[in-house]
């Protein structure tokens, strides 16, 4: 398809667009944010892509879309047949980047070794990525079990303890509109799939201080999670243990994982 008039017209005035809130014009590169859109615009349900849908994905024409995609394969983050395109394993670096540069990650994994050590479980760090649980640090045991995530895995929200958790412990203002605004995904016929019966286990974690979670992802899965805190109280993640279910009832699991996960937290608040 040959590129129109419009279509320069309609680029143009994208990048003359205003910056986002809070953010000169001086300083913003839309080209780069374009860019980064584009690399997201791939997911499970759209692992290929041709350049008009990517343009459809990221609000902009097939021409800006695809001159985005073809610089992206000359970089070799992306891949192409001439038609459709696809991510390469290149793209990975970017998440080892920030996994080998970011201080956190550094810092819990002694703290995180204690836990597997004293658990026999697998203990993680993990943080909140808009709706999603992004698991940034681990350590444990090797098991041939489908309840493990992988370094920067990304996952729900809704249906982790970890995720529940930091979603309790948000302003009331931030968690009433996470409220009112999402739709809950069910997965197992033990995810939580009423708003008002989630609203009510909130509370009940943001009151109790940590979370259980079961069943709700994975029907093998067992997860509990603790607020990780700076030395000024603020949240910075969440530590938390997935064991697999049915070799011990959930108040013996609670009562074997919680004090090490809430010790650990606690010895960690004044190095981070």
């Amino acid at each position: 398809m040959s590129t129109t008039p419009k279509d320069h017209l309609r680029d143009s005035q994208r990048d003359d667009a205003a910056p986002p809130p809070g953010l000169d014009k001086r300083d913003w590169i839309a080209g780069l944010e374009r860019g980064v859109s584009i690399i997201e615009a791939f997911d499970d349900a759209n692992p290929r892509l041709t350049a008009s849908q990517a343009g459809q994905r990221t609000n902009m024409t097939r021409t800006a879309a695809r001159r985005y995609l073809l610089t992206l394969q000359h970089m070799g983050y992306v891949a192409s047949d001439g038609k459709l395109f696809w991510l390469t394993p290149r793209v990975l670096r970017l998440g080892r980047s920030y996994l080998e540069s970011a201080r956190l990650p550094r810092v819990v994994q002694p703290f995180l070794q204690r836990v597997a050590a004293g658990t026999n479980e697998i203990a993680y760090l993990s943080v909140m990525d808009g709706d999603e649980v992004v698991y940034i640090a681990r350590n444990g045991p090797n098991r041939s079990m489908s309840t493990g995530y992988v370094l920067g895995a990304r996952v729900p929200a809704q249906v982790t303890a970890s995720g529940m958790l930091m979603l309790a412990l948000r302003s009331d203002a931030e968690l009433g509109e996470w409220l009112a605004t999402r739709q809950l995904t069910v997965f197992t016929s033990h995810t939580i799939a009423s708003m008002e019966r989630m609203k009510l286990e909130l509370a009940r974690i943001r009151a109790q201080g940590w979370a259980l979670s079961e069943q709700q992802l994975d029907l093998n899965s067992r997860g509990i999670a603790v607020p990780l805190r700076d030395r000024h109280g603020t949240l910075v993640g969440a530590l938390n243990i997935t064991m697999p279910m049915g070799h011990e009832s959930s108040e013996d699991a609670v009562a074997r994982v919680l004090p090490v996960l809430r010790e650990t937290a606690q010895a960690m608040r004044n190095l981070i």
